[in-house]
């Protein structure tokens, strides 16, 4: 992997986020732009941000995250949603991001990142540190929505 050589990562503004959208809908294909609005809004009033990756002022990457307190597992930071463009993988702008999410993870006095990670990219994360978690997810559907 090649790492980008003027990769600048932020919080986004409003005004990017049909931008974000552009690149978010690569992995949440289901998802329309205004129901990505809504949903980022809702969960922004719980401390959700949108991070961008960009190069050259062009937005090349996004990811979502939250900071989370447990009892088992105290404070932390959640990725959700980490996508980098499909024409901009490869270049280290993911590990730019994740790099950020460290940063603000150890700011706000988190031990710990965690992030749901698809088959197909978990050797990225391991590749960068993060290990496979012993926690086993589960789910039940409980309503249609």
């Amino acid at each position: 992997m090649t790492q980008a050589t003027e990769v600048t990562t932020r919080v986004l503004r409003d005004d990017e986020l049909h931008a974000a959208f552009a690149i978010v809908v690569q992995l949440r294909a289901h998802l329309e732009i205004q129901e990505f609005a809504a949903r980022v809004a809702r969960q922004m009033e719980a401390g959700y941000e949108l991070i961008g990756a960009f190069v050259d002022h062009a937005m090349v990457g996004v990811m979502g995250m939250r900071p989370v307190e447990t009892l088992a597992r105290g404070k932390h930071l959640h990725v959700d949603d980490l996508v980098v463009d499909a024409a901009a993988r490869g270049h280290g702008y993911g590990k730019a991001l994740l790099d950020y999410a460290e940063r603000e993870a150890r700011a706000r006095g988190g031990a710990w990142v965690f992030l749901d990670s698809r088959p197909e990219v978990l050797t990225f994360y391991e590749a960068l540190g993060y290990a496979r978690h012993t926690a086993i997810l589960v789910k039940k559907r409980i309503a249609g929505g």
